[in-house]
């Protein structure tokens, strides 16, 4: 009965130990979504912004860019996928893997090849255990991405689609990542950056008898849409990254969070369970002290008589 009661004691000790450690993560992780999420805050005008820069282009000029005209056959595309560089946060990366998976199958069900590119170790390690081929990948800044981290992964994107498919270039460009809603919800989506539809992101029509604004392009349109379109795709990109990063935050503190409530419990549990050893091991050294007296008490009346 002791060396159960023990068994008891060491498992509480381990699992107080776990608490300590998953609690201690879940303060961690709450501290760096608010500041996760300020990010998002604040990058989100300026993603704005340029998108309608890009837009009043597009539809204030007849230029025919490569990163605004719609292919006429489109058959290779780039898949992006955000996912981290760390796990213990629940269904996160899963969940972004899984809708990158369902993006790709509807292109390649449209005829199209899809090159996959991947920021977070998480994400490349699904695709290498499972040989699949992943043009280029990146690691090492998913909890805190910075700008500079945003444009080192546009620039082979924004390569690829400038090239033709037949030089290795691709028309396409789609991005699947961890939209931050709320501390409570995240919600893995995809999205195609380029070519941009000026027909989703246009602003709002002029009213009644108001004259649309006209524009006037220095040194060009084309050349404003190659300074600007590089500086859109970033733009989103890091959106994303931030997105991505506050949402496995969140992520994070919701798993830690679980973890701990569940340490609690099985404490409470296994607590119970050395109590009712405790009392059995008593109630049973009472007992042999019970009977040993009362043999005694015999052998003393016998030696009596």
């Amino acid at each position: 009965m002791g060396a159960q009661l023990r068994v008891y004691k060491r498992r509480i000790k381990s699992v107080t130990a776990t608490k300590k450690i998953t609690k201690a993560m879940e303060m961690i992780a709450a501290s760096r979504v608010v500041k996760a999420q300020r990010k998002v805050t604040a990058s989100t005008p300026y993603a704005t912004e340029l998108t309608r820069a890009v837009t009043a282009v597009g539809t204030g000029s007849n230029t025919k860019h490569p990163l605004t005209t719609e292919p006429e056959t489109a058959t290779r595309s780039a898949v992006l996928l955000l996912t981290s560089d760390r796990g213990l946060a629940g269904a996160f990366n899963s969940n972004a893997i899984k809708a990158a998976e369902q993006l790709t199958a509807r292109l390649e069900a449209e005829g199209k090849e899809v090159d996959t590119y991947i920021v977070g170790r998480r994400g490349l390690s699904h695709y290498n255990f499972r040989e699949r081929k992943v043009v280029e990948s990146w690691s090492g800044f998913t909890d805190e991405p910075t700008y500079a981290d945003a444009k080192k992964v546009a620039a082979p994107l924004i390569e690829a689609i400038e090239k033709e498919t037949a030089e290795g270039g691709v028309d396409e460009l789609h991005i699947v990542y961890t939209e931050f809603i709320s501390m409570m919800t995240q919600t893995a989506i995809d999205g195609r950056l380029l070519p941009l539809s000026l027909e989703e992101v246009a602003e709002e029509k002029p009213a009644k008898g108001e004259i649309p604004p006209l524009y006037d392009f220095e040194p060009s349109a084309e050349d404003v849409l190659d300074a600007l379109l590089p500086r859109y795709v970033e733009s989103r990109i890091y959106n994303a990254m931030l997105q991505s990063a506050a949402s496995k935050h969140a992520a994070t503190r919701r798993a830690m969070k679980s973890a701990t409530d569940n340490a609690g419990d099985l404490i409470n549990s296994l607590s119970r369970l050395a109590n009712a050893a405790r009392q059995a091991e008593i109630t049973q050294e009472i007992s042999e002290i019970v009977g040993g007296t009362a043999a005694l008490a015999d052998a003393t009346a016998g030696s009596d008589k």
